[in-house]
C-alpha cells in the first residue's frame, strides 16, 4: 500500500468490532540525530505491516518492520549499520477518558504511520551505536582507531592525556 501523505484513513477500511485487516505498506524514515549525529535508514524506508483491529469503541494497532540504519559509531566514528526490528503497538480510543487509552498517531480517524514509524525507530535505536560490539574506541591520546591496532602501539610513554599531568602531582 502506498502512503499518501503518511496517513493511513482508518474510517475507509469500514471494520466492524472485532475485525481486523492488515495492511502491507512502506513508510519513509526521516534522519534521526543523535547526540549531534545522523542515522538514518538505508533505502529512506522500510517495508513493513499494519495490523489494525477494531474495537468497540476506537482501535488496536501494530507496526513492524526491519531496516538497517547507518551512523557513525560512538566510540570510534567509524560507519555503524544497525539491524533494527520495530514492534510497536498502539490503542486509541477516542471516548476514552484515560490519556494513556489515545494514541497522539490518531487523529480523527486518520493514522499519522510515518510519524509512528519515526518514533519508533528513535525507540529502537541503541542507546550507544557501535560498528561492532567490541569496539575499542580510539586512543586517548593520539586518537588513532584502537581497533584492530597493536596495543604496543599506544603506550605513549605511560604519560596518558597531557591536560592532566598536573592532577597526577597531587597528594592525596
Amino acid at each position: 500500500m502506498e502512503l499518501e501523505a503518511g496517513i493511513v484513513d482508518l474510517e475507509r477500511l469500514s471494520l466492524s468490532s472485532g475485525q481486523a485487516q492488515a495492511l502491507e505498506l512502506k513508510p519513509a524514515l526521516a534522519p534521526v540525530e543523535l547526540a549531534g549525529q545522523s542515522y538514518e535508514a538505508e533505502g529512506g524506508g522500510a517495508a513493513g505491516r499494519l495490523d489494525v483491529s477494531r474495537t468497540t469503541s476506537g482501535w488496536a494497532l501494530r507496526l513492524r518492520y526491519e531496516t538497517p540504519v547507518t551512523g557513525p559509531c560512538v566510540r570510534c566514528l567509524e560507519p555503524a549499520r544497525i539491524e533494527l526490528s520495530v514492534d510497536a503497538r498502539e490503542v486509541d480510543q477516542p471516548s476514552a477518558q484515560d490519556e494513556e487509552l489515545r494514541s497522539p498517531y490518531v487523529i480523527e480517524g486518520r493514522l499519522e504511520v510515518e510519524r509512528w514509524a519515526n518514533d519508533a525507530m528513535v525507540l529502537g535505536l541503541p542507546s550507544q551505536p557501535l560498528c561492532r560490539p567490541d569496539c575499542a574506541g580510539l586512543c586517548a591520546v593520539c586518537g588513532i582507531s584502537l581497533n584492530g591496532a597493536d596495543p604496543s602501539d599506544h603506550e605513549h610513554g605511560g604519560g596518558g592525556d597531557p591536560r592532566m599531568a598536573k592532577l597526577r602531582d597531587l597528594e592525596l
